[in-house]
Order: C-alpha cells, then structure tokens, then sequence
C-alpha cells in the first residue's frame, strides 16, 4: 500500500492484504488502565467521604438514634451514582451493523480485507471506495456469520466512499443509525477489522475537524475528521461512532509517518454527511 504524500505526515490508505493466521510471540504488552477507571474511583471516593461524614455529624448529637445514622447513611449513598462504563453498550448495539469485506482470491497480491457497515433496512452496506476499487470479487461476512457475494451500486471515488449490495442477508437485518454532532475532544469509538481481527472496537477522542488530505492521483479529501481511536489496514470502511452509537464518519486512512501501514496515533474519517449524499442519500 503506497503512502499518501501530505505536509507533514505522511498518510496511507487502509486497505490491506489479508494477513496469515498467527498467534502472537514474546511477551504481551502491558494492559492499559481503562479510561471507566478513574470516574468509578472518584464515585467510590464520594461515597466513602460521605459515609464518614455522616457518622461524624450524627454523632455530635447525642439524641440521635440508630434508625436515624442509618437512614442518613443510606440518604448519601442513594446520591452518589457511580457511572457505567459506555463501552461495552456502545460496542453491542454497533457490532451487528458491521460487515468484514475481502476482495479477490486468498493469496493473490491483488487480495485485501476491509470493514463496512450496514446502512439501511434492505441491508446495503457502505464501505471505503478504495476497499473495492477494481475488484473482480467482492465477499461480504455479516456479523451473525452469514457470508455472501456483493456488487457495487454506488460509488464516489473523490470522497472515497461506495455501496454494495449481497446477494444474501443476515436474517435479521441491523442497520446502524447515522448522524450524530461532533466537537474536538468529543469521545470517540472505531469499529471494524484491523489485520483481519473481524469485530475489534477502540475508543479515543475527536483530534480534529475538517481536515484535508492529499491523495496519490492528485485529488483531495475534505472535511475529514481527525480522531486517535487506534486503527489499522483493514478497518478501512468501518464506522466511527460517537458516544450515542451513532455513525458520524467512514474510517477510510491512517497517518503514515514512516512509511509502514500501522497506526502511528492519527486516523481520518469521512463525515457521514458527506458520506450519505455519496451514497444517494440526503446529506445529514
């Protein structure tokens, strides 16, 4: 996969060759903590705080009975909510819209993988342009399992963005729900299949709006959105979704400094406005 020449850092593309089926050598990396971590923390805090100083007030007065230390007690614990981690739902409501694309033979230097996502009830899917651009074979595996052959009904090359349609459809169909306002710092969450991994989900933040990327036939893309969700080749066409489990954007590149195709930190997205009207749809 060539890199996209840009000021700056360099971009490519993330369309990728279907990668062998390996396990991992050497020691695993350390885990991170999870972003959920620390609000729990704080909420465990307030509780405690609150316990201890209830207690301690109540027990300034000497006609305070039991039943009334008890009931002041429970009073601050009703208050104080400790918040759910939004991951896990975000991550379940959005995974049976996701569909896993390759396109020619295993094996084939043509081959690549990629991620799409399912946008309306009759189950076409959008997708990155370049995941399916000259492709003689199109396969499309839903997230049930169900696999299918699938043709382009659409296509924009300059905002990089096509629909298929499969020749067989889950039995139940799940379109993801498009739209969605964004604004730099807002949560953010990726979908997709990065190396062939089908159903791998990160989450960051939006890093930017409104960016322009140079391509290598001289075209721009605009309007992206900047965010630093870890994704790889093979997310490409995947959906970026906002805290609502919304789509707002089309994964289609990765920032590409040194010239390999793995994530350095940045990735772009196509608004899903700019997607939609791609799509013949209304532009959100």
């Amino acid at each position: 996969m060539p890199p996209v020449s840009v000021p700056g850092p360099a971009t490519a593309l993330l369309d990728a060759p279907a990668p062998p089926q390996v396990e991992p050598d050497g020691p695993q990396p350390p885990r991170t903590r999870p972003k959920w971590l620390v609000p729990v923390v704080v909420a465990v805090i307030a509780v405690v705080l609150g316990v201890v100083t209830a207690r301690w007030v109540l027990a300034e007065d000497d006609a305070t009975s039991p039943q009334q230390v008890d009931d002041a007690i429970g009073e601050a614990l009703s208050s104080t909510t400790i918040p759910a981690p939004i991951g896990p739902a975000i991550y379940n409501t959005a995974l049976p819209s996701l569909a896993f694309i390759q396109t020619g033979e295993p094996g084939e230097e043509e081959a690549s993988i990629g991620s799409g996502v399912i946008i309306n009830t009759a189950g076409n899917i959008m997708t990155s342009n370049h995941v399916i651009d000259g492709a003689a074979q199109i396969r499309v595996t839903f997230a049930d399992g169900t696999e299918a052959t699938a043709r382009v009904v659409q296509a924009d090359p300059a905002v990089d963005i096509a629909v298929l349609e499969a020749d067989r459809l889950p039995e139940v169909v799940v379109p993801a729900v498009l739209g969605g306002d964004l604004r730099v710092g807002d949560p953010i969450f990726a979908i997709g299949n990065p190396l062939g991994l089908g159903g791998s989900f990160s989450a960051g933040v939006v890093s930017g709006l409104e960016r322009t990327l140079p391509l290598p036939d001289g075209q721009d893309l605009e309007q992206l959105i900047q965010f630093d969700a870890a994704v790889n080749p093979g997310s490409s066409g995947g959906p970026l979704l906002d805290r609502n489990a919304q789509v707002v954007g089309i994964v289609t590149a990765i920032a590409n400094p040194t010239g390999e195709d793995f994530f350095s930190g940045i990735g772009f997205a196509v608004p899903i406005a700019t997607a939609g009207g791609a799509a013949g749809g209304p532009e959100q």
